[in-house]
């Protein structure tokens, strides 16, 4: 059983970030037509886009009029799978320590971003009675560890617009669906001369950190045909570290 997104578009936003750029690679390989995102990361999206054959396109992620200029350079261009991967990176603090606009961007990057992907790309979807939506979520929604108290808030959030979506867009043949990394590997961890994660691996059932590529793959499932009667779920891919319950 093979993942086939040939003839399927997808836009990833946060694209160029690490785990933006896996996902990208697995959804181009998988056969998608693949159009990312980014911020403050041009060149990193540019190469990705350039290795991919795809294209890279500015977007804030918290500023309705960043959308309205995407839809209109996009034209045509509509996707069929919207992969919302992008957050806004802020200090962990105490609640009581943490600045109120930490809240804000967390809420704006993380609920007002998918509200706004939907607003813009789902009618489409709607019209041909076909779409994929996928959220990338955190293990830290369901922890609530200390510390991460703004980040939680939007994920939280995020996780309810999910579920909401699930159901009013589900009558149209749109699937809305989380996936929800644990701490992964990156580059920069990877090229470090010590090991900064054996803490946490002591955690993890599997005793292992994941990569980008577990990421991208559960996104690749959700967004593949192999996924059309899932909606509304909250997939953790963290080795076991967190396990929904029900």
């Amino acid at each position: 059983m093979k993942i086939e997104l040939q003839g399927r578009r997808a836009l990833v936003t946060g694209g160029g970030g690490q785990l933006g750029r896996g996902i990208c690679r697995t959804l181009a390989a998988c056969g998608a037509d693949v159009a990312l995102t980014y911020h403050r990361t041009p060149e990193a999206a540019e190469a990705v886009a350039k290795e991919i054959g795809g294209r890279a396109l500015p977007l804030d992620v918290t500023q309705p009029e960043s959308f309205a200029t995407l839809d209109e350079t996009l034209g045509i261009w509509r996707p069929d799978i919207v992969v919302a991967n992008s957050v806004v990176q802020y200090t962990w603090k105490p609640i009581l320590e943490q600045d109120m606009s930490d809240f804000e961007s967390q809420y704006r990057s993380c609920v007002e971003h998918l509200v706004l992907l939907a607003k813009t790309f789902a009618p489409a979807m709607r019209d041909k009675g076909y779409g994929r939506i996928v959220a990338i979520n955190t293990e830290c929604a369901m922890l609530a560890d200390a510390g991460s108290g703004a980040y939680v808030a939007g994920k939280r959030g995020m996780d309810g617009i999910v579920r909401v979506l699930a159901k009013e867009l589900g009558p149209s043949g749109i699937t809305v669906n989380q996936v929800a990394p644990g701490w992964m590997q990156s580059d920069r961890i990877r090229a470090m001369d010590h090991d900064v994660q054996s803490f946490y691996r002591e955690t993890v059932p599997l005793r292992m950190n994941g990569t980008e590529e577990d990421i991208a793959a559960a996104v690749a499932f959700f967004a593949s045909d192999h996924a059309r009667f899932v909606t509304g779920a909250y997939l953790p891919v963290c080795g076991g570290r967190v396990m929904a319950a029900i």
